[in-house]
């Protein structure tokens, strides 16, 4: 048997090297996208993390702004302007907007660059507060295992002896809806996210339950940040400071 020649055994070698060179790079460019998936992911909870904690600065902040002026605050002037608009609310619908960012010194957007939502009771904007007449309107519902709605806070019907709460902060997500801190509303890039469609327009019935992705859950997908505000907090404090009637 007559040896390979030399040009066919570097020729060989070639597409091994090739073939080498190859399988390494799909390998580096399957990491690659691993970890860009990870670092996504990792980035999206900080960013949720981010919001949560906006949101609970800005729940202290109108608590603050209650016990100092003995009301809450109404919703900020428009998209462009923070500050608490001059005139009273008309009803529910009136006084939901955006947070009046500007009159209570917070951030007034969420990690997203999106403007943070608020909804107060009407009564609330008033003073005084009169804790044993003050009905708060706001409730926030959940879905239990089966994807049923449930409610966290608050009932169907509010009432003096079971309150609901007096205001709702909310971050709309990175996903669908919302409007930017440029003051550009954000489409709807789902179909049959009921839940966010019910958040985007609600003036006392809000939604909070887990992030999903899957359209086909109960509710469709879901990413919103919704913070009820905690009517007992806000009495407390308010009496400490000798504000409520």
């Amino acid at each position: 048997m007559n040896p390979r020649r030399p040009g066919v055994r570097r020729a060989g070698r070639q597409r091994g090297a090739a073939l080498l060179l190859l399988v390494a790079v799909m390998g580096v460019g399957g990491a690659a996208l691993f970890l860009s998936a990870f670092s996504r992911s990792g980035l999206e909870a900080r960013r949720q993390q981010r919001t949560l904690v906006a949101l609970a600065r800005a729940e202290e902040a109108l608590i603050g702004y209650a016990v100092q002026h003995g009301r809450l605050p109404r919703p900020a002037v428009s998209a462009a302007d923070g500050s608490e608009a001059p005139q009273p609310c008309a009803d529910e619908k009136a006084c939901s907007g955006f947070l009046p960012s500007v009159t209570l010194g917070v951030e007034g957007a969420d990690a997203w660059g999106k403007l943070l939502r608020y909804s107060v009771t009407p009564e609330f904007t008033r003073e005084p507060i009169r804790s044993g007449a003050a009905l708060a309107t706001k409730t926030l519902q959940s879905r239990d295992a089966n994807g049923k709605l449930f409610y966290r806070v608050g009932a169907e019907t509010c009432d003096i002896r079971a309150q609901c709460a007096p205001a709702v902060v909310f971050s709309s997500g990175r996903e669908n809806f919302g409007t930017t801190v440029q003051g550009l509303p954000q489409a709807n890039g789902a179909e049959g996210n009921e839940d966010e469609q019910n958040n985007e327009v609600a003036a006392k019935r809000f939604v909070q339950r887990a992030l999903n992705d899957e359209p086909e859950q109960p509710g469709g997908v879901f990413d919103d940040l919704v913070r009820a505000m905690d009517i007992s907090l806000l009495y407390r404090r308010m009496n400490a400071a000798g504000k409520l009637k």
